[in-house]
């Protein structure tokens, strides 16, 4: 099995592109999971910081390239730099706070930008194109943990309905918790003070809306939200955005399986 998209109108990106569906059934895309595992790449990140240029330009490259069965990027920006000099108007502080939980769990306190994780954990070696080939590939040579199914619905300007689904393939006594993120693509800042002062960024797989943890239950558990861009950011551009959805252990925080729905392509 492979991720999938579906697409039931090639008039769906256009509506989309307008910021408008034809009507309730228009638009609806769905992805589900692969037999093998796959990995979630997380890049923290921050417009603040002059380091962060190069890492965002190589997960761009990363999402464009890689299969989305076997890997799927998120940028997530904190604010640990938001009082040097430069608010980033992508940061959240839930993901200041995610980035050192995943850094918990290899028993360390510290954090810093640039930093990527490769499913739950910390991938230092990630601009050595070897090193990083290799860390993806015993990843993704691994059976899929666990199956999750996106599915979204256009049901009014700019709203859709979120359902999606996680379930493990075998049973556990561990804790286990879903998540889903929003993510959006070709963003442009023109930052205006501090490190990267006059310099404009490009951003892709910024993630606009993060939702959870849903906890497991019997080893499943159904997600069913509505999605209003509006209510994310106005400038949310509908024909650029993007779901993931991912299921991590609790107790070793190792994210066992994402999916990802691409709405931009």
């Amino acid at each position: 099995m492979t991720i999938f998209i579906n697409l039931t109108k090639t008039f769906a990106l256009a509506a989309l592109a307008l910021g408008f569906c034809a009507s309730a059934h228009a638009v609806e895309y769905s992805a589900q999971s692969p037999a093998n595992r796959v990995a979630l790449v997380e890049l923290y990140s921050s417009e603040g910081c002059n380091s962060c240029p190069p890492a965002d330009q190589w997960l761009s490259r990363l999402g464009a390239q890689a299969k989305p069965e076997q890997v799927v990027p998120l940028a997530l920006h904190v604010d640990y730099w938001d009082n040097l000099g430069w608010k980033d108007r992508f940061g959240d502080h839930r993901f200041t706070a995610r980035q050192q939980e995943l850094a918990g769990y290899a028993k360390t306190t510290l954090v810093y930008t640039p930093e990527i994780f490769a499913g739950g954990r910390e991938l230092r070696r990630w601009n050595s194109g070897s090193a990083f080939d290799a860390a993806i590939a015993k990843i993704t040579a691994q059976p899929s943990p666990a199956d999750i199914a996106i599915k979204l619905s256009g049901t009014a300007p700019r709203s859709f309905d979120l359902a999606a689904s996680v379930k493990l393939r075998q049973d556990s006594k561990d804790g286990h918790d879903a998540y889903v993120a929003v993510y959006e693509n070709k963003l442009v800042s023109n930052v205006a003070a501090g490190e990267n002062g006059g310099v404009t960024l490009h951003h892709d797989y910024v993630v606009r809306r993060w939702l959870g943890p849903f906890a497991l239950k019997n080893g499943m558990v159904q997600i069913h939200e509505k999605l209003a861009l509006d209510s994310i950011a106005a400038d949310l551009r509908a024909d650029r955005f993007g779901i993931v959805a991912f299921v991590q252990n609790t107790n070793s925080g190792e994210v066992l399986q994402v999916a990802r729905l691409a709405v931009d392509r």
